[in-house]
């Protein structure tokens, strides 16, 4: 297990397909990064429940889970389900991310994802963040798709549980799924924490790196 630090982390950018994406595959992340950077810039894309009671819950939730960020946050109306077809929409709403921020990390789904909008916003990322490191969230599911990521968060207990806390808070239209509950969340930052060695972690999926061996 190498650990690698990203310093000088200002600018953040944030995509996802859904309301509560973000909140659900990197919230103790979000939740680390902003206690221990003020004042840091994070731009968040959400593409769909905009003008619906889920865009007031993301916009609640996100100022949650970003503490003392200076946040700005988008929430597009296309409709859920149907990005294949929306193409033209979803990437004019990541150009335009683009072209709010130019971000030192970039959070998103993962091509890897089983839920077609996750996998086609995943798809569109590096068509515009080339240069930018980023890393894909996960989110449990009844398809089956958690893989074996590479890179992981440790989370401390207070984050993890702060983490579930907020969840349950902020999406009150979720509580009635099976899925979306503590023992989920909690078990699966688990089973992150025990492949890394922590108590939780969040794990997330990432590609290119270009290696300095020369640097001091």
């Amino acid at each position: 297990m190498i650990g690698a630090r990203l310093p000088g982390v200002a600018k953040v950018a944030l995509l996802a397909a859904h309301c509560d994406d973000l909140a659900i595959g990197a919230g103790g992340t979000l939740l680390t990064l902003c206690e221990a950077r003020p004042g840091i810039e994070v731009e968040a894309l959400v593409l769909s429940g905009g003008g619906t009671e889920r865009e007031d819950e993301e916009r609640a939730a996100l100022a949650a889970f970003c503490p003392g960020a200076r946040l700005s946050v988008t929430v597009g109306k296309m409709r859920d389900g149907r990005l294949p077809a929306q193409w033209e929409e979803a990437k004019e709403a990541v150009e335009g991310l683009r072209s709010r921020i130019d971000p030192d990390l970039v959070i998103g789904p993962w091509t890897g994802d089983a839920h077609q909008d996750h996998r086609g916003l995943a798809k569109l990322i590096p068509t515009a963040f080339r240069g930018q490191f980023a890393l894909g969230y996960e989110i449990v599911k009844w398809d089956g798709d958690l893989g074996r990521p590479s890179v992981y968060q440790p989370l401390s207990p207070e984050v993890a549980e702060a983490k579930v806390a907020l969840l349950q808070e902020h999406y009150a239209s979720q509580r009635h799924r099976p899925w979306y509950d503590r023992e989920a969340f909690l078990g699966l930052a688990r089973i992150r924490g025990i492949e890394c060695q922590a108590r939780y972690a969040e794990a997330f999926h990432t590609g290119k790196l270009t290696l300095d061996l020369a640097g001091d």
